[in-house]
């Protein structure tokens, strides 16, 4: 019976010690590590990953935390760490599946550029690695066979983004997208649609009128007028990588088939990336008659509509006498 009270005392003393040390914060490392758990890794395979970067003191440590919350399941993934923990703190992470993401928030009307250049900056993958992919339409050709690039189809939207992401799954998380919001509107011409949305998404501060903007342009295109849209000039000097910050004659002048002011009808394609509300006013457009538009200068980012050109040079005028106070 001795013996068996010392057997009971030394398993208490020792189990003490052990939830003791799982109590104790770790951290093995100076700087913050990065470590990828694989699908499919068991629970020791685990620990030796993460003693060996130091945010377990042993495998053992991880094992003993895992008992603990044996109804639990552990998430695959890459994980960030940062700080000292607990092996009880590692593993309530893991279960909760807190994997390491960058997130790329990507507003409505966003072009690729801007898209390359945002994505760019968390080191994953450089700018132009992003635009290479994004110039190659192939991930959309089954819906828009005439698409000259995936502009217009990177649905804007918060992506999560790892550290093994790719240029091509960016661009296939956000035409994924892009096809779960078209099968939202009821479809139509897919390529005519998103180019006209793009504009609007561009020209188009106040979601009210959109399908004002949309009328118009479409009522341009009805009696052949050009389009005349800057936002088309300003793709086109992007394009040609000679866009200076402000449209210049030279960008008027421009023979790119993406200038409206020289070229008529639409675009070759999206000059943008369109949100929702705007593919929907391009499907949907106003009941005007109106050809022109024009900024207010009262700053509300409204526009003053108009349908014959003497009322919109008048209103181009109050734009001008407006913006120069």
């Amino acid at each position: 019976m001795k013996r068996l009270g010392w057997v009971a005392l030394v398993f208490i003393v020792l189990l003490g010690w052990a939830a003791w040390r799982l109590r104790q914060p770790y951290q093995g490392f100076e700087e913050a590590v990065f470590v990828d758990l694989p699908r499919g890794t068991g629970a020791f395979a685990m620990g030796q990953r993460l003693a060996a970067a130091g945010v377990v003191r042993s495998p053992w440590d991880f094992v003993a935390a895992r008992l603990w919350a044996r109804g639990r399941v552990l998430q695959a993934g890459e994980y960030r760490f940062d700080r000292a923990a607990t092996a009880g703190e590692i593993v309530q992470r893991l279960a909760r599946g807190d994997v390491f993401y960058y997130a790329l928030t990507v507003p409505e009307g966003w072009n690729m550029f801007d898209i390359a250049q945002a994505a760019g900056q968390f080191g994953v993958f450089s700018a132009d690695e992003f635009l290479r992919a994004a110039r190659d339409p192939s991930a959309i050709r089954d819906l828009d066979p005439e698409a000259p690039s995936l502009e217009g189809y990177l649905f804007p939207e918060t992506y999560r983004l790892t550290r093994h992401a790719t240029p091509r799954d960016l661009c296939r998380q956000m035409t994924a997208r892009f096809r779960e919001a078209w099968n939202k509107t009821g479809g139509g011409d897919v390529h005519r649609t998103v180019t006209m949305a793009s504009l609007v998404e561009r020209e188009g501060k106040l979601a009210e009128e959109r399908p004002l903007i949309a009328a118009v342009f479409f009522n341009r295109l009805r009696s052949g007028m050009a389009l005349d849209c800057d936002s088309t000039t300003i793709y086109a000097a992007l394009l040609d990588q000679r866009w200076r910050g402000a449209i210049h004659r030279s960008d008027l002048a421009s023979g790119n088939p993406y200038n409206t002011y020289r070229r008529a009808g639409l675009p070759p394609g999206p000059i943008a990336n369109p949100g929702l509300q705007s593919i929907r006013a391009a499907l949907h457009p106003a009941r005007s008659e109106a050809l022109y538009f024009v900024a207010r200068p009262d700053g509300s980012g409204g526009h003053q509509f108009s349908l014959h050109l003497a009322e919109h040079q008048a209103a181009v005028e109050r734009y001008r006498r407006g913006t120069r106070k």
